[in-house]
């Protein structure tokens, strides 16, 4: 039995029942063989394979990098060495390889309900009445009205690696596993739902990101282990940057087992390394001495916490060159530096020693850092220290987001609006006064609102753009994005309503933010026949997607059947033409 290696192969046949139905989805290929790409039907296929057995050479010496790095038991990868040697063609070796080489993911299953296939291109069509532009020398913003699977799709097109920051409150409301649990996503949220939904999306999104973009993800008690899981598979788990715990209301006493969940938290995961956020501190002591003249600098303690075990070459006597005072080395606490780079720092003036300096109370060597080069290392983020997971104090409740919502509306169209101040504070330690920041689960609105609120207190150009579908209730028989989402943009940034109506609270202490917003619709059309006397090429206008207007008709069926995949068939048709 191969019972160690189980997990591994459920795995296997999860990634493969997961099928996305766009070609944007970028597949990694399988870890174990760089030539392997998994195809449109989720089968490993291989590019330049012309021997067989080099192939298998490989396959076995990743099985044995796996027994060795003690993943994959020595009779396990036996059995399989010897199914591999046995088999008689690639597919059918890297298929036997992929049970002992196939990553695992522990503690992550649902069942996926796929996106449902169409025949038609959905693109975005300008809602003109909508629309409005109050300032050229303001930024313009977006709201794409309609499901954001096929928003995200459309604003690849132009935002691909350009999305600095993503925000997104996904619904989690209802839990119940019993009979939701045979409807799709459209009529319930459950867990498996829930999953199902975000997986797709979430790819399309980290398309969208910028190589130094973080995405943060608000989510509820029950289901927050579930969304990590899925986050670690989609944006990596070593991209984890931490989970800020926000108190959403005071304890309540009638709750089940006697425990107020009080908490929701926010997932934060950054695209790549290139990513750090900040906030500002308080500001470090520089000294200036008649020694460096113009150049100010502080000190900072030349230990750090490693072992001599640990980094032998900086387990070492420090001597003073002046007087030759001898400083020991704590075996358990070693010199930043090593004993070869010792000479290097203290010729560069960038170490510091007892008796140097009259007002500095020190009993052993300090590092001297130089101000010029802590603000050219530092950038932008110069006089920033890092973020702590532990929300400010002052960050509001979900019954703030209400009263912000009953100040814009005088009533309460949208259920549990999260406040302000939260992503105002999420928006100020990730992004900078030029950031573009998405939203694909606007609902009310919220994160457009704190965008401008947070250009007001800095002076920034943040640009949003925000997706809501437009899904009636009760409170919103037009639907969420008329009702509400458009509305509360609309107010906040002209002081009216698209009726002239100026008769909210929040004009009694707020002033109009001011700026240009476009709003989209998703639209859609046959792929490459003639609908009502009308093609892709004739519907699709590319202004909308930052582009000028073609010259010829030849240039924009080639641009449209380069960014709408569907279309594909009919540019093969007019290359069959001519």
């Amino acid at each position: 039995m191969l019972a160690p290696i189980r997990c591994g192969l459920i795995y296997g046949i999860w990634r493969s029942s997961c099928r996305l139905s766009v070609d944007e989805i970028e597949r990694p290929a399988p870890f174990f063989y760089p030539d392997v790409k998994i195809d449109s039907e989720m089968q490993l296929s291989v590019k330049i394979m012309n021997n067989i057995e080099i192939v298998k050479a490989d396959l076995i010496a990743e099985i044995k990098k796996r027994v060795s790095d003690r993943i994959l038991e020595q009779t396990n990868a036996d059995l399989l060495i010897k199914l591999i040697n046995n088999a008689d063609s690639n597919s059918e070796a890297i298929s036997i390889a992929a049970l002992g080489t196939t990553y695992k993911r522990t503690g992550l299953h649902f069942d996926k309900r796929l996106e449902k296939m169409s025949n038609t291109i959905k693109y975005f069509k300008k809602n003109e009445k909508l629309s409005f532009h109050t300032d050229a020398d303001k930024p313009t913003h977006k709201l794409v009205i309609g499901d954001n699977y096929e928003a995200l799709q459309n604003l690849l097109i132009q935002y691909r690696g350009k999305v600095n920051v993503i925000y997104i409150d996904p619904p989690y409301g209802k839990d119940s596993m019993g009979e939701f649990a045979a409807t799709n996503y459209n009529n319930a949220i459950t867990r498996d739902n829930l999953l199902s939904m975000l997986y797709p999306r979430l790819q399309l999104a980290k398309q969208l990101l910028s190589d130094d973009g973080v995405i943060f993800c608000s989510i509820d008690d029950k289901n927050q282990a579930y969304v990590k899981c899925l986050m670690d598979e989609v944006m990596g788990e070593e991209n984890f940057a931490g989970c800020f715990p926000w108190r959403k209301r005071t304890a309540k006493s009638d709750v089940p087992f006697g425990i107020s969940q009080d908490y929701e938290y926010v997932l934060c995961y950054a695209k790549s390394s290139d990513f750090e956020a900040g906030i500002e501190g308080g500001n470090r002591k520089y000294y200036e001495t008649d020694d460096f003249p113009g150049r100010p600098w502080r000190i900072h303690d030349m230990t750090k916490q490693t072992t001599a075990k640990e980094r032998p070459n900086s387990f070492f006597t420090m001597i003073n060159p002046k007087n030759g005072d001898e400083y020991p080395c704590d075996p358990n606490r070693t010199w930043r530096i090593t004993k070869e780079t010792f000479q290097k720092y203290y010729d560069e003036n960038e170490i510091v020693f007892p008796g140097d300096y009259d007002f500095l109370k020190i009993s052993k060597p300090v590092a001297r850092y130089f101000k010029d080069k802590d603000m050219e290392k530092a950038g932008d983020k110069f006089g920033q220290i890092a973020v702590s997971t532990k929300l400010p104090d002052n960050i509001g409740m979900s019954q703030d987001g209400t009263k912000e919502m009953k100040e814009l509306f005088n009533n309460i169209p949208f259920a549990f609006p999260k406040n302000i101040k939260l992503l105002s504070f999420l928006i100020k330690i990730s992004s900078n006064p030029d950031s573009l920041i998405l939203d694909f689960f606007a609902g009310s609105g919220t994160t457009g609102h704190a965008v401008l609120d947070s250009n007001k207190q800095d002076g920034g150009n943040r640009t949003f753009i925000l997706c809501q579908l437009n899904e009636k209730t009760e409170t919103t028989p037009n639907g969420i994005a008329y009702d509400v989402t458009s509305k509360r943009i609309k107010r906040i940034m002209t002081g009216e309503c698209y009726d002239g109506t100026k008769d909210f609270k929040w004009l009694e202490k707020n002033e109009p933010y001011g700026g240009n917003l476009d709003v989209y619709e998703i639209d859609s059309v046959s792929n490459f026949e003639w609908t009502e006397g009308k093609t892709p090429f004739d519907v699709i206008d590319e202004t909308l997607y930052g582009k000028e207007k073609f010259a010829t008709v030849r240039e924009k069926i080639e641009w449209v059947c380069g960014n709408f995949d569907k279309t594909q068939k009919y540019l093969e048709k007019l290359n069959e033409e001519e």
